[in-house]
């Protein structure tokens, strides 16, 4: 069997590509071919490759792929990533463009069910063809960083994002900046490309004010992520919406406590208290940050309890097998 995984901005370091490179990578290994194609930008695909199915990422992004193609697929699956279903699918502008994504769809696939109930309160007419099948952990191993060394007796946040405007980067900035006046010797290490260059601007001209304690490392080649987490103390999610972020995810994997937004992807798979801290608005950022950094017991428990989570929840092969099992479904419906 081959499947094309078509996904917005390949292979820009985003999340999506993230995404598709680790299910391309799993699916080989239980013998499914696979080849990546993007559907934004100046690498767009004009044309699908030949395959036994199409599995496309982002619906509304997929849906103006679709209609640009001479050729449509006769089926495909879609996995809706993020900004799609927390913000398209309420946007009057778009939403009928994702509603058309998943009508069409053989199956929808979201990451939790959380995120299955937002889609069936949306628009029950797709029950029965809606998966929920979390995420897999990523397979790789950490790289070292000669220029990225963490400074004896400091304590680091590291926020692993791409900049752009709904990552929300200024606001862990600037409340860090008030736990800084209190405990100086906290650190803060910025990761991931510019993708939005006026969020950029006001996120660089940050870092600039507050470089005694801030530093951007700009952007790490996925496979060495792993030497970036593991100089962590805590790594950070300060979204205002989200998919299911691999970073947090890997960095669970890394037995790293995580302090992240209260918002759906982020809660889906964060327990407050027990495998990360979720936090709604500045007050609790911050006491829950200082809990973190003045409790080594709790540190210490929440990551082994996050590693233990993602090991047991976020198994790359169930994630595999999982997704053949709707491929061999769709593709035996379709030679019937």
């Amino acid at each position: 069997m081959k499947i094309v995984l078509a996904a917005p901005n390949y292979p820009q370091p985003r999340g999506n590509t993230v995404t598709v490179r680790r299910i391309a990578a799993n699916l080989e290994k239980i013998g499914v071919r696979t080849e990546i194609v993007s559907i934004t930008g100046e690498n767009r695909a004009n044309t699908l490759p030949e395959a036994d199915l199409v599995h496309g990422f982002h619906a509304y992004y997929f849906h103006q792929f679709l209609q640009q193609l001479d050729q449509k697929p006769k089926s495909y699956i879609i996995t809706m990533t993020g900004t799609d279903l927390n913000a398209d699918l309420f946007n009057p502008e778009k939403r009928p463009g994702v509603l058309s994504t998943l009508e069409d769809a053989a199956a929808i696939h979201v990451f939790d069910e959380a995120a299955k109930n937002t889609v069936l309160q949306e628009a029950p007419q797709f029950e029965g063809k809606v998966f929920a099948i979390a995420q897999g952990t990523s397979d790789f191993s950490p790289a070292n960083h000669s220029q990225l060394e963490k400074k004896a007796g400091t304590f680091l946040f590291v926020l692993p994002a791409g900049i752009r405007k709904v990552k929300n980067i200024p606001f862990a900035i600037n409340v860090l900046a008030k736990l800084h006046e209190a405990i100086p010797n906290i650190r803060l290490w910025l990761a991931g490309p510019v993708l939005e260059q006026a969020e950029a601007d006001i996120v660089l001209a940050l870092t600039e004010e507050h470089a005694s304690w801030l530093t951007y490392i700009g952007e790490i080649p996925h496979a060495e992520m792993g030497a970036v987490f593991e100089k962590a103390d805590v790594v950070l999610n300060t979204s205002h919406s989200e998919g299911q972020p691999a970073a947090i995810l890997e960095a669970m994997g890394y037995g790293k406590p995580v302090l992240v937004s209260n918002v759906a992807g982020n809660n889906g798979m964060v327990e407050n208290g027990k495998t990360g801290y979720l936090f709604t608005g500045q007050k609790q950022f911050l006491d829950y940050a200082a809990e973190l950094i003045n409790n080594n017991e709790a540190r210490q428990r929440i990551g082994m309890q996050a590693k233990q989570y993602a090991a047991a929840h976020h198994s790359p092969s169930f994630e595999a097998e999982a997704l053949l099992k709707i491929y061999t479904s769709i593709t035996q419906q379709d030679i019937t």
